[in-house]
């Protein structure tokens, strides 16, 4: 056997797989980071466009329900018409809390299923590996 060839030991090579496990996760981290951060601003000025456009909205929702109280004086009380519309608009209320608290009950808990399976199949792989 030639001398400048040598063999590395079990200990060594697992000393190796350890560091580069461990430099591949620091690496794995900082491009999660990285993107995140991209990604993050992007959707901190898309929620500001929401936002904006949110308000808009109200305020449109808010003449629609005016001129609703308005068109029903013209056939009953003002007061009972502004009764009327308001009654109407807690339903509608009520019917998208209920929706809303249905996505929230799907949603939760938020963990993140697919990152943890993908995770546990690498843990499983490189297991595999090291009892070869």
């Amino acid at each position: 056997m030639d001398s400048s060839v040598q063999e590395a030991s079990t200990a060594q090579l697992v000393g190796k797989l350890s560091e580069q496990v461990s430099r591949l996760a620091q690496e794995e981290i900082k491009l999660a980071v990285a993107e995140l951060q991209a990604k993050g601003k992007k959707v901190g000025v898309g929620a500001g466009l929401f936002g904006g456009a949110g308000v808009l909205a109200w305020f449109g929702i808010m003449s629609l329900i005016a001129g609703l109280v308005l068109l029903l004086a013209t056939v009953m009380a003002p007061w009972l018409a502004a009764f009327v519309v308001a009654v109407g608009v807690f339903v509608i209320a009520g019917i998208v809390a209920l929706v809303g608290k249905k996505q929230i009950d799907k949603g939760t808990p938020p963990v993140p299923e697919q990152a943890i399976q993908g995770v546990k199949k690498d843990i499983a792989t490189v297991s595999e590996r090291a009892h070869r």
